[in-house]
Formats: C-alpha cells, sequence, structure tokens
C-alpha cells in the first residue's frame, strides 16, 4: 500500500521458438507481464510472429467444447487436471464420444421448449374462449375471417356499432365483466376495416389458435401434450446429468486449456521471430521482475536472454491499496485512472470522504438509517422485488448493482462518523433525544448561532489542509518530473494559502494593525512570497488565475457546514410542522395526527434521500476539484496482465512462484 502505483519497469526477452510454448505458458500462469506489441526497430531485425497450423485446430475444438459445456450441467469436479503439453490436450479432446448425443438431446430439448411455450400459449388463448362451444375449423373457411378480442365493455359496444354493413360481422360476447372478451367473424375481404375499427377503439384483435375442435377439448388435449413434453424434457435433463457426471470435468478441463491457449495465440501477433527465435516485450511490476525472470529461466533450462527495456513511455497503473482502502479505487477510477508515474490519491479520498460525508450529515438518526441501506446493499438487495419498479427503475438508471455495492461500502465509515457525531451533537432527526430522556447538553449544537462560527473556523482549517495538501501532493510531483519552475508555483500556493489564510483570521479577531501583533509580519511576508513564486513560476496571466483559486478553494469547504445546516434546518422545519399538526387538537384531531404522521414520515425520509446525496456528491466534489486540480493529472491506463486464474486445470507455477515439472513441447 501505497501514495504512489505500482512502480513498472519495461523488460524485453529473447529465446528459442522450441521454447515459446512453455515460456508463453508460464508468463501467463504468473500474470505479472502486460505483453506489448514489438518495437519497430526489433521488429524489422526479426519479423513478425506467424503462429502455427495448429492455431487452427484448436480453434474449432475451443469452439466444440464450448458447446458442450454450455449443454452439460455443472458438477463438482474432483480435482484439477494437469496437462503436460497442448498435444495430451488435443489427444484428449479427441478420445470424447459425447458429441452426437449431447448435439441430439439439446436440439430435441431446444424444440421440445418451443412446442411447449407454443402450447402455453395457446392454452392461455383457448381458456378465453370458454364462452365459445363449437368446432373452431369451423370459423377458418375459406371466405371467412374470425379474430378473439377483449377490451372496455364500452370500447367493444362501440366497436358492434362500428362495424361495416360490408363486412358482414358478427360478434359474440363472453360473460359480462370488468373486461369483454369476444368473437368477431366476418368476410374475409373485410379484414381491413376490422382491424381498422378495432384499433380506432383500442382493441388487440387476435388471430384464433390453428387447432380443429372446440376450445374446451383442443385445451385439455394440449395440456395432455405438455405434460408429455415435461416429462420429456425431464429424461433429456436427467440424460443430460448421467452424462455430466462422468464427463463434465474433463470437459471443462479440455476448455480451460483450450482457453489458455488461445489467449497465447492473442499475444502472438505482439511477438518477433526469425526461424529459430524469438523475442517479446512487456511491463511487469518491478517488484515482480526478479520473480518472472527466474521462473522463465527456468522453464527455458536457461535458454533465455532477459534484460531491462530503457524507455520514456508512460507505463500502465496498477493500484495498490489495502483492502479497506481498496474499496475508494472505484471513486478514483470514475474520476479517471491516475498516471504510473503520479500519485495514488486513494489514500487520502478514503479518510477525507468519510469525514466529509459524517460531518455533513450529522445525524445519528440518518446516519443509521443509511448504514442500514449500505448493509442491505452489500447483502446484494434482499427483497427488492417486491420494492416499487419506478423506484427500482430509478436506481438502475444511476449506478448498476455492482457500484451500488461498491458505494455502500465507500459508506460504511461516513456513517459511523455521522453516528458519533450526531451523538456528540445530540442530533436524531432534528430531535435532542438525549437532552429530553437523560439530560445531555451538547458542548457544540449545529443549529446554535453561537456554535456556527465555530463550525465554520473548522472547516476553513479543515479546506487549508486539503489545498496545502494538494500542492505539497503537486510540488513533490513537479520535482520528480524535472519541472522546478512548477515546483516553485506548487511552494508558492502553499505559503500564499498560509498567509492568506491566517491573515484572514487575523482580521477577523480585529488586528487590523501589524503593529497591535507583531507576528502579523510574517503573514503579510508569505502572502507576498507566495504571490511572487506563483507568478514566477506561472507567469503572470496563469499565476493570478492560481491566486483566485487558492482563496475559493479554501473557502469552498465551508460548504461542510452549509450542507450540515440545511439538513438541520430542513429537519427542524419538518418536526415544527408535524408536531404542530399534532397538537392541533379540535375535533378534527384523529385527522391532525394521521397528517402529522404524513409530514414526519415523507419529509424525513426525503431528507434521509438529501442526506445520501448532498453530502455523498459534494464530498467527492471537494476532493476531485478543490484536491486533485493541484496535481492529478489522470488518463493512465490501466495495467492488463496476460494470463488468468485456472480453475480446472493445473497452472505451470504454483501460488509461490515454483515451477511445475517442465515437460518440452513437441517440435513444431
Amino acid at each position: 500500500m501505497g501514495l504512489r502505483p505500482v512502480a513498472m519497469e519495461k523488460v524485453a526477452l529473447i529465446g528459442l521458438r522450441s521454447d515459446e510454448e512453455r515460456i508463453l505458458t508460464v508468463l501467463h500462469d504468473l500474470r505479472v507481464a502486460q505483453i506489448e506489441p514489438l518495437s519497430p526497430a526489433s521488429l524489422a531485425e526479426l519479423g513478425p510472429e506467424r503462429g502455427s497450423e495448429t492455431l487452427r485446430r484448436i480453434g474449432d475444438e475451443t469452439l466444440r467444447f464450448r458447446g458442450l459445456l454450455a449443454a452439460l450441467p455443472a458438477v463438482p469436479s474432483p480435482g484439477p487436471r494437469r496437462f503436460s503439453s497442448l498435444e495430451e490436450v488435443l489427444e484428449l479432446a479427441r478420445s470424447v464420444p459425447i458429441d452426437a448425443e449431447v448435439g441430439a438431446l439439446v436440439r430435441e430439448d431446444d424444440q421440445l421448449q418451443t412446442e411447449r411455450k407454443t402450447a402455453d400459449d395457446t392454452i392461455a388463448l383457448l381458456g378465453k374462449l370458454d364462452f365459445y362451444g363449437e368446432r373452431l375449423d369451423l370459423l377458418r373457411a375459406r371466405n371467412v375471417l374470425a379474430f378473439y378480442g377483449e377490451g372496455d365493455a364500452e370500447a367493444v359496444e362501440r366497436l358492434r356499432a362500428a362495424l361495416p354493413a360490408s363486412a358482414d360481422a358478427k360478434l359474440l360476447r363472453g360473460p359480462a365483466g370488468a373486461t369483454s372478451r369476444f368473437l368477431v367473424v366476418g368476410r374475409s375481404s373485410a379484414g381491413e376495416a376490422l382491424s381498422s375499427a378495432a384499433q380506432r377503439e383500442g382493441i388487440r384483435l387476435t388471430n384464433l389458435p390453428d387447432v380443429a375442435g372446440p376450445p374446451q377439448d383442443e385445451r385439455a388435449r394440449l395440456e395432455l401434450r405438455r405434460a408429455a413434453i415435461d416429462r420429456r424434457r425431464e429424461e433429456i435433463r436427467g440424460r443430460l446429468a448421467e452424462v455430466a457426471t462422468t464427463w463434465y470435468p474433463t470437459v471443462a478441463a479440455i476448455v480451460e486449456a483450450l482457453d489458455v491457449e488461445n489467449r497465447k495465440a492473442e499475444v502472438l501477433t505482439r511477438l518477433g521471430a526469425s526461424g529459430s527465435a524469438f523475442a517479446l516485450e512487456a511491463w511487469v511490476p518491478k517488484r515482480d521482475a526478479a520473480r518472472l525472470r527466474s521462473v522463465v529461466e527456468a522453464a527455458s533450462e536457461g535458454r533465455v536472454h532477459f534484460t531491462t527495456v530503457p524507455t520514456d513511455e508512460e507505463p500502465p497503473t496498477l493500484m495498490s491499496n489495502a483492502a479497506g482502502v481498496r474499496r475508494f479505487e472505484f471513486f478514483v477510477r470514475f474520476y479517471s485512472l491516475p498516471q504510473a508515474s503520479e500519485w495514488d490519491p486513494t489514500l487520502v479520498f478514503s479518510i477525507a470522504f468519510p469525514i466529509f460525508f459524517g460531518f455533513m450529515l450529522g445525524d445519528w438518526g440518518y446516519g443509521v438509517v443509511i448504514l442500514g441501506i449500505s448493509l442491505w446493499m452489500i447483502a446484494g438487495f434482499p427483497g427488492a422485488r417486491h420494492l416499487p419498479k419506478a423506484g427500482r427503475n430509478f436506481v438502475k438508471m444511476i449506478m448498476g448493482p455492482k457500484g451500488m455495492q461498491q458505494l455502500a461500502w465507500a459508506l460504511l465509515p461516513g456513517c459511523a462518523i455521522a453516528i458519533a457525531l450526531g451523538l456528540f451533537w445530540d442530533e436524531f432527526f432534528g430531535f435532542s433525544v438525549l437532552h429530553t430522556l437523560f439530560g445531555y447538553v451538547a458542548p457544540v449544537k449545529p443549529d446554535s448561532s453561537a456554535d456556527i462560527p465555530k463550525l465554520l473556523l473548522f472547516a476553513g482549517y479543515v479546506g487549508l489542509g486539503m489545498v496545502v495538501l494538494g500542492f505539497l501532493f503537486g510540488a513533490v510531483k513537479e520535482y520528480f518530473h524535472h519541472h522546478p519552475r512548477g515546483v516553485l508555483a506548487k511552494s508558492g500556493g502553499i505559503l500564499f494559502a498560509f498567509g492568506v489564510a491566517f491573515t484572514g483570521l487575523a482580521l477577523i479577531h480585529h488586528a487590523t494593525s501589524p503593529s497591535a501583533h507583531p507576528i502579523d509580519y510574517a503573514w503579510y511576508v508569505l502572502v507576498g512570497v507566495g504571490l511572487a513564486l506563483l507568478v514566477g513560476g506561472e507567469g503572470i496571466q496563469t499565476g493570478m488565475l492560481g491566486l483566485i483559486e487558492v482563496i475559493s478553494h479554501t473557502l469552498s469547504y465551508v460548504r461542510l457546514v452549509g450542507i450540515l445546516l440545511a439538513s438541520v434546518i430542513l429537519a427542524l422545519v419538518i418536526n415544527t410542522v408535524a408536531v404542530g399538526r399534532f397538537r392541533a387538537g379540535g375535533p378534527l384531531e384523529p385527522l391532525w395526527i394521521v397528517v402529522a404522521l404524513v409530514v414526519l414520515l415523507v419529509g424525513q425520509g426525503f431528507n434521509v434521500i438529501l442526506g445520501v446525496f448532498e453530502p455523498g456528491i459534494q464530498g467527492a466534489r471537494l476532493i476531485f476539484v478543490e484536491f486533485f486540480s493541484k496535481f492529478y493529472t489522470g488518463n493512465g491506463k490501466a495495467f492488463r496482465p496476460f494470463g488468468v486464474a485456472r480453475t480446472h486445470t493445473v497452472p505451470s507455477v504454483d501460488e509461490d512462484g515454483n515451477l511445475g515439472p517442465i515437460v518440452r513441447a513437441p517440435e513444431p
């Protein structure tokens, strides 16, 4: 864990073509190297790698076995399988004899599933036609057109009146009810007129099912057929389960092994090769470079040349934070991934954001509610299907389920701080519960005019600290990037921020004359030196804008108190209105009690929603704008190592980086 992304270095290795498969397998299983396209200079010497005819066989077998894997139900595997070579994988693939049977069963099941869906729809329609007792094939004469329809009784009556005489149409209505069901029969030449009339009345007409007998008889017949379909599909699932018991672990292992080979084939286009050698370049975390070298050398039995490549390219970014801090990487990535050569601000974000959120919420009642909602989100939204659909869709528009869970994790420490501050301030949904029950007198109350200046002063110090820390990060970044003028400008921002802040405090305390407090000379000096450094480092125009930025960004943190006060005052207004209605009395007292409860629940619910969005958005904004702007560039490229974790096959390298048995690949 640290304030910087993981340090990277670019490496190159040259090996023999006979070792290429083994080396790529090791690189895949180590998962520490992002293989890059070979540099043009190296390609000019070696030429591109073309691969071999074996790749076509790998592709064909991959399609075949992915189909088998999708068809078979998953069963527990006795353990991962070890393959010593690609040829062993292909040989095992050729020996699997279940294609014909599994394919026939899957095709039959697909046909039965389609037939069952048709039967379900037809049975449902025949159930609506229970008022018609004649054979349905009588309605399919050459010159006859018949439809089933349903709609509002008045709309159906208007449709009956609107039927043109030329259609010679008859309308047979079912039993009376909220929705009127009917059959309309007419000449086949009047189909367009019937459709237009129904459309005008908002009635949907449906073609009759393609069955011959009366609806009740046909429905009974189809229900028997549906039961037979279900029995046959159950037999198919049972047979597939039997096949899976024997073959699923083998098929899963072959699919995983072939997927590894396909990934290796994808990176071949980035390699260079000659008749007997190949070369590749890759970004590797410096912490893993020595292990990579030793494992690759062991895999090739020393027949490899491994070297570091000097380059001015911007490396990919790999963030490395502790488990708790890692939860906040979501916010940093949402803003922009840091470049590998700059600060990773996740640690600062993980500290500042919960403090800002908790301070702006500042109520232990709201904190407990939002904490409960966050835990519900982390648990996977149990029971969410019972919530109103409009609310679920609104939440999905804002963020997906995974994003909501990441947000919930990040809100937990903020809720804890809000609960602690709410208990200290004695704020519970705007009520002073601790004072009422236990006589507790809060040392500070956010709604007290005497305490608001203290809160504003605290917010000002927080703003000063965040702005100074941002400039400090910026100065160090400029130093390591060898930009001396940038170092001067950022240092000037620090001095100017301190000078303006403490000069302002001196003026607030009526120390308007430097002679009254000699130390004020230091603040004036800091303002002047900071101004000179800013202008000297960034020029007059940019430097003067920097001065405005220092002041505005420091004062921007006053919004911490503003949002806290808005929440507290809104809660007080809601409570005052609700309590006033509750005490209204008179003959309408029961009604006023109901009104008071509605005002209280709706108003406090609305304030809870604001308690999530306002502190969350404004807390993140204070960090993104007022803090990040001093040092953060972003637009980094994510580190994407070659390889994925294996499940069904044994990797060539164990968790400790030890190489497995070396098996020579067959000569091409």
